[in-house]
């Protein structure tokens, strides 16, 4: 039976980077001989263009019967009008909801050939490979009740409600030990349990879990410190598991430590490792139709679904191997060009990869 893929583009440079990951998978199917359906759709603002929704009907019940999903990125100033629960991003946050895709795997690894292009030094990123599991469909990002009302001296007031039930945290918790078991064996919790009574069950179901994982060291760190920790040591973490609001921050300070955004795939996954899966980064808008976007994160997202959701482990090797034989030909897009290698744009970043599975 044939696996099915959604592509969903989305908005700004999302339509550009998806097309460089299909010419991979086309080669990919090829040169594997996988029997793999794709099928597209609109989300984020260009689905408000045409439907007046950021998420049709339609194309949650397509998502919901598809093995992965290809997600580019949403949103940018044009539907900065929108009510805020009609933005973009508002598609995003249903399919991660809808379809319970409540693991979020981060992964900061530094390419070696990129490692002037991190911000730190040298011998602070060298050989930098941290695996961020983030908590997805909870938290402050969905917690009820929420919104603005006016008080009675007339002043407004936002209000938002950091909400986590026990077995939210027991499963989030549960993938994370589950990687450290496969990795270094090293798990860092991250919560704020000195002030927010969530994150202090947090911690307590953590650390009641972590008896029955003896081959994993686990520690407690709290999120200040470990965002000062990110950019001071990083190297020091292994696998790092937080909620959903930390660990939005966090991974996107990671990515920053490995050269670009732009090199950071992600995947969120249920239960059934259905997944989708994106770039870490957004919809650059300022440089979308310009060729300028670095499609190796949207490249590298394929390959994760391939292991993750499709079990096409040498496949996604080969895709990762690729990327990193193009980088040792030094081909770089803007994001990640240093002095002596050669700049291309999205679409000749793409075809060179293609090269290189070619060859």
């Amino acid at each position: 039976m044939s696996k099915q893929i959604l592509c969903l583009p989305g908005d700004g440079i999302g339509p550009e980077i998806v097309t460089e990951a299909l010419k991979v998978l086309d080669v990919i199917k090829q040169k594997f001989n996988l029997d793999i359906e794709i099928s597209d759709g609109l989300v984020g603002g260009a689905s408000i263009d045409a439907y007046g929704v950021p998420l049709s009907d339609e194309v949650l019940a397509v998502a919901k019967k598809s093995d992965g999903i290809l997600f580019g990125a949403v949103g940018g100033p044009k539907w900065d009008d929108q009510p805020m629960m009609n933005r973009p991003e508002r598609g995003l946050l249903k399919l991660r909801s809808e379809m319970d895709l409540f693991a979020n795997l981060r992964p900061a690894m530094l390419f070696p050939q990129l490692a002037e292009a991190s911000s730190l030094k040298h011998e602070l990123v060298a050989g930098l490979d941290i695996l961020i599991v983030r908590e997805l469909t909870g938290g402050i990002y969905f917690g009820e009740p929420r919104g603005i009302r006016t008080l009675e001296s007339g002043e407004r007031e936002g209000y938002n409600s950091y909400v986590y039930r026990e077995s939210e945290i027991k499963r989030i918790a549960k993938v994370a030990f589950e990687a450290a078991q496969k990795r270094g064996g090293q798990l860092t919790s991250v919560d704020k349990s000195n002030v927010l009574e969530v994150t202090a069950l947090w911690r307590e179901l953590v650390t009641e879990m972590g008896k029955d994982y003896s081959d994993v060291e686990l520690s407690h760190m709290y999120v200040d410190n470990a965002a000062m920790q990110l950019v001071r040591a990083p190297k020091q973490f292994d696998v790092m598991v937080t909620g959903n609001m930390f660990g939005d921050i966090l991974s996107d300070c990671a990515a920053m430590l490995t050269g670009s955004i732009g090199m950071l795939p992600s995947a969120s996954l249920n239960d059934a490792n259905q997944g989708m899966y994106e770039p870490v980064h957004g919809s650059a808008p300022d440089i979308a139709g310009e060729g300028k976007a670095n499609p190796l994160a949207q490249i590298l997202s394929l390959a994760m679904l391939l292991r993750y959701s499709l079990n096409e482990v040498a496949a996604a090797d080969a895709i990762e191997q690729a990327v990193s034989d193009v980088l040792d030909l030094g081909l770089r897009t803007g994001d990640i060009v240093s002095e002596g290698c050669t700049l291309v744009n999205t679409s000749e970043m793409g075809d060179a990869v293609v090269r290189s599975l070619q060859a």
